[in-house]
């Protein structure tokens, strides 16, 4: 007769406000450029941890902003490569993790190695090689040059993830599916896949972030005006010898919002996806 265990209140309550410490850290840097993107120049550097009043209180950074770059073509930009990305590395890399999961054959576990090598070698040690690449494809200054980097950058994450994910996804279940004469397509797409969500809104996130926030590869792949991504087109307020702080911060305010939206729709599957498995 199994014996049932009862919730420590204390362990509880000490667990929540762990997490109410942890999320409060988190969000003070946030907090701080957010307050400081309504304030004057004088006080930024004054006050930077007081909130803005009626002295104060100032909208030169967010005019500044929209007054002197194309900020809603940035922020199309990003939202346009960041979401193109993801789509390519959660369908590709699931892909390949339900193969390299499901069916045995020789080599699998040299090509599980092969495919995690990336999560090892950074790929911007390839920026030369990947530029020429573009410029002999012709895709120099275009969205795509970008999300093609982004999707091999992180299919090697996702598929190491995926991969543990699925082999847990009972074999019953697809056998099942196999007899009652659904394709391969059909248990990956409608069987498979809901079961891992987690797992999948895991690897959106850890991707989502980096993806969004890049400069190196849209300043080499994409400079022109036209493919300029929201992080990249930020960097004409910041000078040699002149920053504009107010302009920055109120273009980095708008840039965080679409992040913590996005962290907001995926955090619980997130946190399901991290602690899967760790309590039974």
């Amino acid at each position: 007769m199994q014996k049932k265990v009862r919730a420590n209140p204390l362990n509880a309550a000490l667990v929540h406000g762990a997490l109410v410490i942890y999320t409060l850290i988190a969000l003070f840097p946030v907090f701080v450029i957010v307050i400081n993107s309504f304030k004057s120049r004088k006080a930024i550097f004054r006050d930077p941890l007081d909130l803005p009043n009626a002295d104060t209180f100032s909208l030169v950074g967010y005019n500044t902003v929209f007054k002197q770059g194309d900020f809603f073509l940035y922020f199309q930009n990003s939202m346009i490569v960041t979401v193109a990305s993801l789509f390519f590395i959660l369908l590709f890399g699931a892909m390949a993790a339900f193969a390299l999961s499901e069916y045995r054959f020789r080599g699998n576990t040299l090509m599980g190695l092969y495919l995690a090598l990336g999560i090892m070698i950074p790929i911007r040690i390839g920026t030369v090689a990947i530029l020429e690449m573009m410029v002999a494809t012709g895709l120099v200054n275009t969205l795509w040059a970008l999300i093609l980097v982004y999707t091999a950058q992180g299919l090697p994450l996702a598929v190491f993830i995926l991969s543990e994910f699925m082999r847990q996804v009972s074999n019953d279940l697809k056998n099942a599916g196999r007899i009652d004469g659904l394709s391969e397509y059909t248990i990956f797409f409608r069987l498979v896949l809901p079961l891992v969500r987690p797992a999948l809104a895991t690897v959106a996130v850890f991707n989502m972030i980096p993806i969004w926030n890049d400069l190196w590869f849209p300043l080499i792949l994409a400079p022109s005006d036209e493919t300029k991504t929201l992080t990249l087109g930020s960097q004409v307020f910041i000078g040699q010898f002149v920053t504009d702080w107010n302009a920055v911060l109120a273009a980095l305010s708008m840039a965080i919002l679409p992040v913590l939206a996005l962290y907001v729709i995926f955090s619980r599957q997130l946190i399901r996806g991290i602690t899967m498995g760790a309590v039974k």
